[in-house]
């Protein structure tokens, strides 16, 4: 603790907490109005949130002298990232709901895009829809793709519908039909009918969920955004209660799947937004830490899952094929967001023989109920984190989570359920659950790179997360890397990006264009709708205090082209001038990075008009600097690496500044992460505190 960070606490000082609620740890990056930052963890409440947030909280207070109680009443801001939203969607948890359909149209959940993972695989079972095709009612209507009311909306079919829904116990409506995008008249229409009918219950429009041409992906936006009104407004009105009960008056914001925060009433109007949320954070992190280099992996490895994401030239990499689950057989929304791959392998993964004989990890995980046996809370499943525990990796005495590790249960849980049924001795076994898990993680980082045509040999990893800085080592050896960058917040990744996350969002307008035959009359028409709201959305931002960025961006493709790309055109387009060369110009290089080819002789049709606003807010969290001195070693602990034990020596990291370097092997303990420095490798500490893990010289 320094005395800056003592002298900067008490009860006038003014605060905001970044908070990320993963699936095992809860984690806090709390920063002072004098820049000062703390920073702690605590394990998941899953009953009720805010009580491992408050336990957080306090942890991160009490490690620099402040009082928890001044930090939650004297918040101004705080941002809340969460998981809740996407694991409700992956177990079904969600509130039953009913889908609104044009007549003829029912099986559009069910039909999806097509495809599936293994071309091959013709047993493969063929998945259910989001919404149960018994919930989904066809409604007599039509509109046609200029916006032409073909079929008049059948007002009576539409009472008796709704009128069924009662009996059903419906407790959320997805209203999508076709070609809303154009004329929504009949979906507002009927919105009026459910407020009428069904007062109270909530709904969405598919043209507001997500206001596309693709059929399927507005109408899974809508159903998914209207299976978790119920549910988020329950989650964040429970958060929001437990803070105002508590003597919170500030702003609560949320982290959005766009890796930005919206507040939380926007939140739960459109609680989609949600989806993918909890790991769009971590990628703000890799790309202010490496600004300079061309491209960077940033790995975020937690209790229960190993986040991998790209951040290119300082640009953190967007996609709109998120899937939730597995691709072609999960769900797809359409929606723009941090390009994220997640599996599960995190610190609480589960080690496990199979019907072969052969040792596999995960993606079943332990969590923080009942958690690694090494937790002793119940928990006889060895996982990831128990074979650090037995490798000596993980401090036992000195384990930050708010309570001791039990290293005898680790060890009985690996001997009874791992070695004993391999033969193996219990550091044997503690090693292959850890090289096992490393290989999944070293194949994620593959799988997500290559895709996008990025080598991970060339590019620069960025580990983070509670358990990251412990196998960040082992995953660089696998992708043949020689440096590694641990954040000086590797331990809490994303709740530190979230303090740097900016409140921004997009709008679209989904109005038909061709470069060849433009017509600037309805571009103007797009541009003006979106610019708009552009404008409304930044005046209600203007006490941030820091001016809005307003960008503009096509979704286009070559005509007879399948799928379509997003090109950034920066400013707004003149519509009137050179729009349709700009954006022809900008698409053929886009297309020609993406896929190594283009045709500049080709006309360009313009599928999406769309405009992000982003408004920054201040940075109030200093650089992190450690304190400096000399590195202060607190014992030598016999540690395995490789299979083989080492003498190794741990350090305090409050005690390392930077230029200081640390010979492998050696284990740094940080308050919120442990890092291991195997033999084969030396750590050196950046002017800012980041920790390079760089391989020794054959």
């Amino acid at each position: 603790m320094t005395e800056a960070q003592t002298n900067s606490g008490g009860r006038d000082a003014r605060y905001r907490i970044a908070v990320d609620t993963g699936g095992t740890f809860t984690d806090v990056v709390v920063g002072s109005d004098s820049g000062d930052m703390a920073a702690g963890k605590a394990l998941t409440t899953y009953d009720r949130v805010f009580t491992g947030f408050e336990a957080a909280v306090r942890r991160a207070a009490e490690s620099v002298g402040w009082s928890g109680d001044d930090v939650l009443r004297n918040a101004d801001v705080i941002v809340y990232g969460t998981t809740h939203a996407t694991n409700a969607v992956l177990t079904g948890k969600i509130a039953k709901t009913a889908l609104l359909v044009t007549e003829g149209f029912a099986d559009t959940l069910l039909l999806r895009e097509g495809g599936r993972r293994d071309a091959f695989d013709s047993k493969a079972a063929y998945p259910g829809p989001y919404i149960p095709r018994r919930l989904t009612y066809e409604i007599r209507e039509r509109i046609n793709s200029e916006g032409d009311v073909l079929v008049p909306l059948d007002e009576e079919q539409v009472r008796s519908a709704l009128k069924t829904l009662v009996d059903e116990g419906v407790e959320a409506i997805a209203v999508s039909f076709l070609w809303s995008i154009m004329n929504d008249a009949h979906e507002a229409r009927l919105a009026e009918l459910i407020e009428e009918i069904l007062p109270g219950v909530p709904y969405t429009l598919s043209h507001q969920a997500n206001p596309t041409i693709r059929e399927y992906r507005r109408s899974s936006a809508a159903s998914i955004d209207a299976s978790l009104k119920p549910l988020m407004a329950d989650h964040l009105g429970n958060l929001r209660s437990d803070l105002v009960k508590y003597g919170f008056t500030g702003d609560l914001l949320v982290v959005t799947s766009e890796g930005a925060v919206l507040d939380v009433a926007d939140v739960l109007d459109r609680p989609v937004l949600l989806l993918n949320s909890g790991p769009s954070m971590a990628p703000l992190v890799g790309a202010a830490a490496a600004p300079d280099r061309e491209t960077v992996v940033v790995c975020d490895m937690g209790g229960t899952t190993f986040d991998v994401s790209l951040v290119e030239k300082g640009v953190v990499r967007h996609t709109r094929e998120a899937w939730l689950g597995e691709p072609f057989v999960g769900h797809l929304t359409g929606l723009s967001s941090v390009a994220v791959s997640s599996i599960g392998a995190g610190g609480g993964s589960i080690a496990w023989i199979d019907g072969g004989g052969l040792l596999r990890v995960g993606p079943q995980s332990a969590r923080s109920t009942p958690g690694p046996a090494a937790y002793g809370r119940g928990g006889e499943e060895p996982t990831v984190t128990d074979a650090c525990v037995v490798l000596g990796y993980l401090d036992a005495s000195g384990f930050e989570g708010g309570f001791t590790l039990d290293r005898d249960a680790a060890v009985r849980a690996i001997e009874s359920r791992i070695a004993g049924p391999l033969g193996m001795t219990i550091q044997q076994a503690a090693q292959a659950i850890l090289d096992v898990s490393a290989s999944h993680m070293a194949t994620a980082i593959r799988q997500a790179s290559l895709e996008q045509g990025v080598d991970p040999r060339g590019a620069l990893i960025v580990a983070g997360g509670g358990a990251g800085a412990m196998v960040a080592a082992a995953i660089g050896v696998l992708l043949e890397a020689d440096t590694v960058l641990i954040p000086a917040t590797a331990g809490v990744l994303a709740a530190y990006g979230a303090h740097r996350a900016p409140i921004a969002t997009e709008f679209l307008s989904p109005l038909h264009n061709d470069t060849h035959a433009f017509d600037a009359e309805s571009a103007t028409r797009a541009i003006e709708e979106i610019k708009a709201k552009a404008a409304e959305f930044a005046a209600r931002f203007e006490s941030v205090g820091a001016e809005a960025e307003v960008t503009y961006f096509v979704d286009a493709r070559y005509p007879g082209q399948a799928w379509d790309l997003r090109v950034h055109l920066g400013e707004v387009p003149n519509t009137h001038g050179d729009a349709a060369d700009v954006i022809g110009r900008a698409f053929h290089a886009e297309h020609d990075r993406r896929n190594g080819t283009h045709d500049a002789q080709s006309r360009v049709e313009i599928i999406t008009w769309g405009v992000r606003v982003e408004v920054p807010r201040p940075e109030q969290l200093k650089d992190t600097v450690a304190a400096g001195g000399s590195p202060e070693s607190h014992r030598t602990d016999p540690i395995t690496f490789g299979g083989e034990s080492f003498d190794t020596t741990r350090y305090r990291g409050v005690t390392l500044g930077p230029g200081d370097k640390i010979v492998g092997p050696a284990v740094i303990d940080q308050p919120t992460t442990t890092i291991v420095v195997p033999p084969e490798w030396d750590a050196t500490l950046d002017d800012r505190s980041n920790i390079y893990l760089t391989r020794k010289e054959a």
